[in-house]
């Protein structure tokens, strides 16, 4: 017997029977092997996701790997047995922003696995086939669960375009800022800072190859030629742009509350600063992290602190905004 997690509105959840939904034509069928939460899964949870970002009842999960059982017609029947991540997104396709690769921008509206779909808390996923990530035969499935979250930042890697030899930096130490380090080191650059509100992320910092680390209320140094924001907070980017010399690229990755007040724009015209976003993750950022995975440059376990059941549920999501520095990244464990 095999089950799911449902949420069926705010606060209100259960473990029911789980029956395999089979593969229609394009899909596949994926028998999950761990999926992660992070803050969306809460908000889900709690309620307090925006309207027309969430569908009750649900079953949530939008991070996720498996191992694929069966395909629709249409898809290649070599995708049996292969291990595999997915994409979240379920874009149209057809729009003129999924025409240009901007996936995450669908013109269609908002859908996504988890949110608006049945997502990963179940024994199995069934999804369009189109948004599966082959990964390699001898692919770590635990650490393969968290490379939802490192293809968002995949997203600002890209766009940050680091040079070998640069200056860089990354603003923020959770989860999304662990890999930010891990893509700007691939990178080879001159120097990588890292800067958090927290002392005890100095080590984890330093092992995925920070060259230094400071708390916001130390003494930053500025002149960077790149800094990557994964904070989430309206000060995070202000630090993020006080870090950059004349010209230099700041990439935004975390949502602050609605109404928080923004950088200067004064001081961005004067500094002629270049700032791009990134919500989400299109195909090329998944890719691109998928080969960075397989290249064994992305290292995902040690970010890992707490696996469950799927019943764990309700423990797993006290566990993750709990505020302790001790709890990383959780994962359930279908």
């Amino acid at each position: 017997m095999s089950f799911e997690v449902v949420v069926e509105a705010p606060g209100e959840h259960r473990i029911d029977e789980h029956t395999p939904r089979e593969p229609a034509a394009g899909e596949a069928l994926v028998r999950v092997h761990a999926v992660g939460i992070c803050g969306s899964d809460r908000e889900v949870y709690q309620g307090n996701r925006p309207e027309g970002y969430v569908r009750y009842p649900l079953t949530p999960g939008h991070e996720w790997s498996g191992t694929v059982e069966a395909v629709g017609t249409g898809v290649p029947s070599t995708l049996v047995g292969r291990k595999v991540v997915g994409e979240g997104f379920r874009n149209c396709q057809v729009c003129d922003r999924c025409h240009a690769g901007e996936t995450t921008l669908c013109s269609a509206g908002y859908e996504e696995t988890g949110f608006t779909h049945p997502g990963a808390m179940a024994a199995t996923l069934t999804l369009p086939a189109r948004l599966l990530h082959v990964l390699s035969d001898n692919a770590d499935l635990t650490a393969a669960a968290l490379l939802e979250p490192a293809a968002c930042v995949a997203a600002a890697a890209l766009k940050a375009n680091a040079l070998p030899g640069e200056r860089v930096a990354v603003v923020g130490t959770g989860t999304l800022g662990m890999f930010a380090i891990q893509f700007l080191k691939a990178a080879s650059p001159g120097e990588l800072l890292v800067v958090g509100t927290r002392h005890d992320r100095a080590d984890l910092s330093k092992a995925f190859g920070a060259s230094d680390f400071r708390t916001r209320d130390q003494e930053l140094p500025d002149g960077f030629d790149v800094v990557i924001e994964t904070a989430g907070s309206a000060s995070a980017a202000r630090t993020g742009a006080g870090l950059l010399r004349r010209g230099g690229r700041l990439v935004l990755t975390g949502i602050p509350a609605a109404g928080a007040e923004g950088l200067d724009p004064t001081d961005l015209v004067v500094r002629q600063l270049e700032v791009q976003t990134v919500f989400g993750a299109p195909p090329g950022a998944w890719a691109h992290t998928v080969r960075v995975f397989g290249a064994g440059l992305l290292d995902p376990l040690p970010l890992i602190t707490h696996e469950l059941p799927l019943d764990g549920f309700h423990e797993a999501i006290e566990l993750v905004g709990s505020g302790d520095p001790m709890v990383g990244k959780v994962l359930l464990r279908p």
